[in-house]
């Protein structure tokens, strides 16, 4: 992959820090969330960053290229329309599914708000390469994606995460970007050895690393992106440069934003990193094992395993091109099948508490789902930062209860509305005066007036249904 780009040090672009961020020296470029950005109306600091030569790359998030649904078209073109009114050289996504249900389970479509893990099984795999290559169709340059943090283990997975990593990027050539703070939560979380992965993963196909902090808390890691870098995440940065000179190098922050000086002292500390492990790496062996004996990624193993185009390809072969891709297209179908299935299991008990599913750790779960009834309690607060005002101290503890039984169905947006509503529906707040802003914000931008009781109770009745 000798066109990927060179990036140098960055660091994420947040609105909260763009000021800063144009004032920092010696950054080579930014990353900016891409569903975030308008590309008609790009934010002024993006645009003078630009004008100073400044590449910036869109992050995505929402795309669920790990989910059993191929990916949304409006999403991918979204996606290529802000790469390109950037100027991009590549465009980033994460190997995670957001979103479940729907057609596949014959079920609701539950959004997490969240980075889920996919299980590393072959059908998983099958899929989630389909979704790449449709992706890459659809986009104007070349896509990288991110290694994801997770609270939770599938069972009965098939390959760790440096095999699974290697046979995608052999079957699919995207690229990777390796997110070292999520190697370590792993670590703390699901016992992985970072370097274990660094060594089956293939190395050459790194577009950037990214770099974050994180806090730990009653032995699980959180990977906050609030916390400054800890040193075993940049010994997991300087063991990867032992292996590889990484093309980018950034530093992600989303929360309680440091002063100016914090963040450049952790931009320094990431330029010593990197210096520091490149004078040793020529000394150091590399410790790669061969990929095509080591992650089952040869030939006749990966094909053979995956893609049923590897052994049993000559017979393939024999029967016609158009036989193979039918059993291709029949097989990965069925593949999808089984993936939504065990996907929306997972994600009804994590945000609608149905029970958990056979064979995943019942406490861990539990962390997970809190972790995201959290999430988007905050992530509410700033979208819709009225609700918190009109509500007090009693908004978290409203939202969380609203949370434990009621999914996310269409963005943080539409939950705010829904926050708002269930709490009007039931009468609440109390004080009269709060109850009253709190409809009139929900009616300027939601409907002409409160549900009706009746209204109100078919939702509840549908509501009840979902939970099931």
């Amino acid at each position: 992959m000798n066109d990927t780009p060179q990036l140098g040090i960055g660091i994420g672009w947040r609105p909260e820090i763009a000021d800063t961020v144009e004032a920092l020296s010696g950054v080579d470029w930014v990353e900016a969330v891409a569903e975030n950005l308008c590309p008609g109306h790009l934010p002024d600091s993006l645009v003078r960053l630009r004008a100073r030569g400044v590449t910036v790359v869109p992050h995505g998030v929402s795309l669920g290229l790990g989910g059993a649904d191929r990916p949304d078209a409006r999403r991918l073109a979204d996606l290529a329309e802000r790469a390109e009114a950037l100027g991009s050289p590549l465009v980033t996504e994460h190997i995670a599914f957001v979103r479940a249900g729907g057609a596949l389970t014959a079920s609701p479509v539950l959004e997490a708000g969240h980075l889920l893990p996919v299980p590393r099984t072959r059908d998983a795999l099958r899929v989630l390469c389909e979704n790449i290559r449709i992706a890459q169709d659809a986009l104007p340059v070349p896509l990288a994606v991110e290694n994801i943090a997770a609270l939770i283990r599938w069972p009965d997975e098939e390959m760790s995460e440096g095999q699974f990593l290697a046979e995608l990027v052999e079957r699919t050539d995207v690229r990777l970007l390796i997110d070292v703070a999520n190697l370590h939560t792993n670590q703390v979380n699901r016992g992985e050895d970072p370097a274990k992965a660094l060594d089956e993963l293939p190395v050459e196909a790194i577009a950037y690393v990214h770099v974050a902090g994180g806090i730990e808390r009653d032995g699980v890691w959180h990977d906050t992106h609030a916390h400054p870098v800890t040193a075993p995440v940049l010994d997991i940065l300087a063991e990867l440069r032992a292996r590889v000179a990484p093309p980018g190098v950034l530093l992600e922050r989303d929360d309680d934003f440091p002063p100016a000086a914090e963040l450049a002292g952790e931009l320094t500390t990431i330029r010593e990193t990197i210096t520091a492990a490149a004078a040793v790496a020529s000394a150091r062996p590399t410790a790669r094992a061969d990929s095509a004996a080591g992650s089952g990624t040869g030939a006749g193993a990966g094909a053979g395993a995956g893609t049923g185009t590897g052994a049993g390809a000559g017979a393939g072969a024999g029967a016609g091109a158009g036989v193979t891709e039918e059993r291709e297209a029949s097989g990965t179908d069925a593949a999808r099948g089984r993936l939504a299935l065990s996907e929306a299991a997972l994600l009804s008990s994590l945000v609608a508490g149905t029970p958990v599913p056979e064979g995943f750790d019942p406490r861990r779960l539990r962390v997970q789902s809190r972790a995201l009834a959290a999430k988007r309690a905050g992530v509410v607060a700033k979208v819709a930062p009225e609700l918190p005002d009109i509500l007090g101290t009693g908004f978290r503890p409203a939202f969380l209860a609203y949370a434990a039984h009621t999914p996310m169905r269409a963005g943080y947006r539409r939950d705010a509305l829904d926050f708002a509503e269930s709490l009007l529906s039931e009468g609440r707040p109390e004080d009269s005066a709060a109850r009253r802003r709190l409809a009139l914000w929900w009616r300027e931008r939601a409907a002409a007036r409160p549900p009706r009781r009746a209204t109100r109770l078919i939702r509840v009745a549908r509501a009840a249904l979902v939970r099931r």
